[in-house]
């Protein structure tokens, strides 16, 4: 038979090693072994703040979900709170039975006043755009009529638009110049 010339390799090396002295194979089981349990023990610690850290974003992401939830169910609250003096006007109004018009009127005069306070609370703008360039993002042309004005210019507003902040609640119906 041939022999088979073998160089040692490391990890032979360190198993003759280890054979030749068992004390010292001890003391390397016994190392080991503490580094495992310390490695295991700084894993466990890190799962550990995984797992808080994800509770805690959960936790975070529903709150803040109730808060978006409150703030649509109540963002009118504050626009309704204003309107109940203008409907109590008008329930005034109409539970008067003495038929004096100069009365009703001065009472309809009053609730288009709180009307009005409560669109200026609520941040309401009334569009009234007679003398206006015609703007169909904000008005709505019904018809076209002869004007001495330039063409496409607003000559009457058949019904007030309202916007809030640069948004449109509802175009004002008008009429516009039309051209020469």
């Amino acid at each position: 038979m041939e022999e088979q010339n073998q160089t040692p390799t490391p990890n032979t090396q360190a198993a003759e090693d280890a054979a030749r002295t068992p004390e010292a194979g001890a003391d390397e089981v016994g190392r080991l072994t503490q580094q495992v349990a310390e490695l295991e023990a700084k894993a466990k610690e890190h799962y550990d703040m995984f797992l808080r850290a994800t509770a805690e974003g959960e936790n975070i992401r529903r709150r803040s979900q109730d808060e978006v939830a409150k703030a649509h169910k109540f963002a009118i609250e504050s626009f309704a709170d204003n309107l109940v003096p203008v409907m109590d006007s008008l329930q005034a109004a109409l539970a008067d039975g003495t038929g004096d018009l100069g009365k009703l009127r001065e009472g309809v005069e009053l609730t288009a006043r709180q009307l009005a306070a409560a669109f200026e609370r609520g941040r309401i703008v009334e569009v009234n755009p007679v003398g206006e360039k015609f703007d169909p993002h904000r008005h709505q042309a019904i018809s076209m009529v002869p004007s001495e004005q330039e063409p496409n210019t607003v000559v009457n507003v058949l019904q007030r638009g309202y916007m809030i902040a640069d948004r449109v609640l509802r175009p004002a119906l008008v009429t516009v110049s039309a051209p020469r």
